[in-house]
């Protein structure tokens, strides 16, 4: 092996994984949510935390929308 190699020659190319880049970011999930991916972690083997991207992954994939009704509580000053 060389003590030295000449590295100016070489190429750059671009990264093919690129487009597919995570960014790390905190949230604040419930407990139960945590138990429910971390059980199913344990029953495929997938760490739980690719499982929930997976998951939501598939949420984007499939354009799914949240089915909410909100109601509405009137709040009265004391």
């Amino acid at each position: 092996m060389r003590k030295e190699y000449d590295f100016s020659k070489l190429k750059g190319r671009e990264n093919p994984h690129a487009g597919r880049l995570k960014r790390q970011v905190t949230m604040r999930l419930g407990v139960d949510i945590i138990h429910y991916f971390k059980g199913m972690s344990e029953e495929t083997g997938i760490p739980y935390q690719q499982l929930i991207n997976l998951y939501l992954r598939d949420c984007v994939e499939r354009n799914r929308k949240l089915a909410i009704k909100w109601e509405s509580r009137s709040r009265t000053s004391v």
